[in-house]
Formats: structure tokens, sequence, C-alpha cells
């Protein structure tokens, strides 16, 4: 006598692999407008400013990010740009080497930014883009409220939200010169 065949259920539904880990950022870019200058934080070996150099091509787009190592990984990545349109400097959340009102988006993929060092940087009008790439709700956690809580008294101003792939993002606008003073 054979052994009885082992009968296993059926399974219909094909394995889930995780979503891009840039989904909530490409989601958040449809409600920013059409930025001429942007810069991601802690951009990494730079897949965020390079995407958001495609989605928004006539636009500069800076990375910064704290480690030497990571800017260098990915200013190797650029390639040819002539026009100088994609670049990365080193520099944390808190002490970003760029000057006032420079940019009109600023973009944070699983990054916690300065709301002082944001408001500095950004000109009246521009967009924050907080996203979370595993989170589904950003900035999550009791950090993330502090930190919404803050950026509302620096002057941004919550406009839209919602889950993207496995994460999430949230963009703000800062007001038009109605904000808080810059020491925020």
């Amino acid at each position: 006598m054979e052994p009885a065949e082992e009968i296993r259920p059926a399974t219909y539904d094909p394995p889930v692999s995780p979503s891009p880990l840039l989904t909530p950022l490409a989601a958040a870019a449809l409600h920013v407008g059409d930025p001429e200058r942007i810069l991601q934080i802690e951009c990494g070996d730079g897949d965020g400013p390079l995407f958001l150099a495609r989605e928004f091509p006539s636009a500069r787009v800076r990375g910064a990010d704290r480690s030497a190592d990571a800017v260098h990984a990915a200013a190797a990545r650029v390639g040819l740009d002539p026009e100088g349109r994609v670049a990365f400097k080193q520099g944390g959340p808190r002490s970003l080497p760029f000057p006032d009102d420079h940019f009109d988006l600023l973009a944070a993929l699983d990054a916690r930014p300065s709301p002082g060092e944001s408001l500095r940087v950004l000109r009246p009008g521009g967009f924050l883009v907080l996203a979370e790439s595993h989170r589904r709700d950003a900035p999550a956690g009791f950090g993330g409220r502090l930190l919404r809580r803050r950026l509302r008294r620096a002057g941004f101003d919550p406009i839209w939200a919602q889950p993207a792939g496995d994460g999430s993002f949230s963009v703000f606008r800062l007001g038009n010169g109605e904000t808080a003073p810059r020491g925020v």
C-alpha cells in the first residue's frame, strides 16, 4: 500500500512583495505642483533626488545627507549632467548647507526634518513632504505628533495625507509670509 499523498489547500493569492520604497514619495509628488528647486534631506545613495529629477524635468534638484560616503555614492550616480540639475551636499536635517528661501519643495523620506531649518530653506508657499516607506501614518508615533505640532506652529499647513504602497505621506505648505518668526 502506498502512503497517502499530502493534500494542501490551494492558495489563490500570489505572494505579495513589498511596494517600492519610493512609492510614498511618488504619490506625494502629485500634490506639490511644479517646483523649480527641490531638496531631499537624508537622501542616502540618491534614489529620491534622482526620481524627483525625472518627475520634475525642469527643476533643479539637490540632495543632502550627513554621511560623506552617501553623498559621494549619490554624486557618482548622476552621470552626465551638463546643466547641473542634480547635485548633492553633505549636511544634516538640522544644518542644511543651502541659502534661505531657496527651495519650493523639501522632501524627507524616512527622515525627520527640523521645522526651523525647513522654514529657513523653503520659500513662502513652498511644500514639505514627509514620506514613510514602511509606516501607514507619516509622520508616525509620538514623535510624529510632536513634529506635526511644531510644523503647524512654524507656519506649515497640512494639505494632504494618505497611505501609499507599504507606507504613507503627508504634504504641508508653508504660509505666504504669515509664518512664525524664523527662530522657531
